[in-house]
This record gives C-alpha cells, structure tokens and sequence, in this order.
C-alpha cells in the first residue's frame, strides 16, 4: 500500500524542463504573480530575469522583493528586451490581447503564458490564437487547476482504471473569493472568474461535455451590480456522465459561518470513488488539498496519499514547465489557446443557459 501511495503522489508532481535557464519576463505585480506565480518560480528554480506593471512603483517593490535583475519603466520596455525568451502575463483579461499582439511582433518571444480568463469573450480567443500562430510562438493559459495535488492524482486514478467508467462528478465550493475590481466593467463575474477553473477541470479529467445547463443569482457581499455572484451548473457527456458544480462564493455571513467554509469534490466511478478537499481559499497559511480513494482493485481499505505542496502557490509551477518543455520539445503547450478555447466555450455556453434558460449544447458555439 505504501508503494501504491507513492505512485500517487509522484503524480502529482509536474514535469519540469530539462533547461531552467530560459528567461522570463514577468508583465503584472498583483497578488496572484507576487504571492503565487513568483514564489512557485523561486522554488522551482526558473530564471525570472525581468518584471513590468502597469505602476512602476508596484514592479520594484515585488523585484526588490523576488531579487529580479531587471525592473522596467513600462511594459512596452519589458517586452523590447531581446534577452527575454517567455512573456509571463498576469494581467486583467481585457488587457492580454493587446500584450499579447505587441509580443508578436517581435522576433526574440519564443512563449507567452497567459493569465486566465484568456479573454473575455471567444472572438477575443480566436483573435488571440490566429496572433500566435502566425508568429510562431507558442501560447499557454494558466488554468493551473489542472496542477492543484489532488486534481492530479484523480487524474492518475481515472487513467489507471481505478475507478472504472466515471458515472457522476461534483465539486462543493463553500469559500470565500476575492473580487478583482476589473470585474465591475464585463456584466460576467463568477463563472467568468472562478467556475473557468471548475468547467476546464472537468475538461481535463472527463474531456469535452456535449452539453451545459446553468443557474445563478447575485451574491450579496458582492458591491457592484452583478447577476452570477452564485452558480450551479451541470456538464453532461455523451457516454452519460454527468458532472456538476455547486459555486457558493458567499458561504453565509462571516460569523457564525467562516468555520464551516470548504471546497470538495467527489468523482462515483463503476469501479470505485474518489473523494478530495482543495485548500486554496485558506491560504497564505498552506493547506495540502486531499484525496481518498475506494476501489474494487484495492479491497477493503483506503487509499490516502499525501504531500506537503499545495495549489496556492504550488501549482503554478506546472503551468509555466509545461510551456517550458513545449519549447524544448517543438510541441503545444497541454494548456493551450485552442485547448482553452473549448473551457472559454463552457463558460460562454453556462451564460447562455442562464439567458435563454435551457440547455445550451457545446456545438452551437464552437
């Protein structure tokens, strides 16, 4: 059972390139690159050699901070640095196109790892992909999920066949999320912002759904006009699976309720079950997400893997490698724009369920 254990969590680990040198040019200084996206560099030992903001001030103090050799007065200037092999974007979704289209336009940008939301509608996605492709840089989009621990050794099960054919798939998200302000000026919110993590996980471990049904209503601690602060909605495959999400980002008033506050998810499988928690919504204090294990090939226990790393900031580690491999191998990113273009769809099709109330099938918007 140890050795089984083991398997487990070396699945979880991401692949990392072979060369660590390439250098990365860091475009944004907020909370998710500064508390996040930098500290899973450092432990893993990728070259940061330059960062930008749209505040200069904001760029030198996380340099400062990061010990980054070079801090720029724009982000036009990081951008021009022939030294900089990847383009590290962590800015508002409205904003990367454009970043994006100036990264083209040079001949040194070999990658470009994209904030998610890629964008904030698909014209957008396709806009962005035709951009790259025609310069030849490969793109990846920073839907790390996809690297939280447990969502990776799910993976592992349900590749393994420990789990047989997947019947149903949930995840319970009762937590509390931060409002970004830019989120005010799209009329999309939470499904925009959060549940884009919870569609592309599905995505990954289930593949492409046939069809969506959603439902929202507002949240009430959220202050700007709004109208999916809350959402449920259900993915449904062709071989009849069906995978749904439970969105709860005001999980009641903050007493008597902070206590009871969690994410779970849970995959019921023709030859097992799954179970996990994710641990995000605690940080900074660093909670490992979970996962057990029943399978009719491991008899009358549990299984329980464990590992000291979490998502938050872990897991942005596997994002950034993969890219990084892709360069060294001449392949896309796992995690690509035409990969993430059918995530954007999910999320496109939950607003259109929610407009016209009714199922909206992933083809017609594809």
């Amino acid at each position: 059972m140890e050795n089984l254990c083991e398997k487990f969590t070396q699945a979880t680990l991401p692949r990392l390139p072979k060369n660590k040198t390439m250098k990365i040019g860091c475009i944004g200084s907020g909370f998710i690159m500064a508390e996040c996206q930098l500290s899973a560099y450092r432990k893993s030992g990728f070259c940061v050699y330059g960062i930008a903001s749209r505040t200069y001030g904001n760029a030198k103090k996380v340099g400062e901070r990061y010990q980054i050799p070079n801090v720029y007065q724009t982000i036009e200037e990081l951008i021009a640095d022939t030294e900089i092999e990847i383009v590290d974007i962590a800015l508002p979704p409205h904003v990367q196109k454009d970043i994006v289209r100036l990264c083209c336009e040079q001949d040194h940008i070999r990658g470009i790892l994209c904030q998610k939301p890629l964008a904030v509608n698909l014209n957008d996605v396709k806009e962005i992909s035709r951009m790259c492709k025609n310069a030849g840089i490969k793109v990846a989009v920073n839907q790390n999920m996809r690297y939280d621990q447990s969502i990776r050794a799910l993976k592992y099960a349900l590749e393994e066949g420990y789990l047989g054919d997947p019947v149903l798939a949930s995840i319970d998200l009762r937590a509390l999320a931060g409002v970004q302000p830019f989120f005010r000026e799209y009329g999309k919110f939470e499904i925009l912002d959060l549940a884009i993590h919870h569609l592309d996980c599905f995505r990954y471990l289930f593949g492409d759904p046939e069809k969506v049904t959603a439902v929202c209503r507002p949240d009430p601690r959220t202050p700007f006009e709004h109208r999916d602060g809350l959402s449920e909605y259900i993915l449904q495959y062709k071989n009849g699976l069906i995978a749904n999400s439970i969105d709860d980002g005001y999980a009641g008033p903050d007493e008597p309720c902070a206590s009871e506050r969690y994410i779970n998810w849970r995959v019921e499988g023709t030859g097992g079950i799954a179970l996990g928690t994710i641990g995000w919504h605690r940080f900074p204090e660093i909670t490992p997400s979970t996962f057990k294990l029943a399978s009719t090939r491991i008899p009358d226990k549990w299984l329980t893997p464990s590992w000291k790393t979490a998502w938050f900031p872990d897991a942005f580690t596997g994002t950034m490698a993969d890219l990084m491999c892709a360069l060294e191998e001449d392949r896309e990113p796992v995690i690509s724009v035409e990969d993430n273009l059918v995530t954007m769809a999910c999320v496109e099709a939950c607003y259109k369920s929610i407009r016209e109330e009714r199922t909206v099938y992933l083809r017609e918007l594809l």
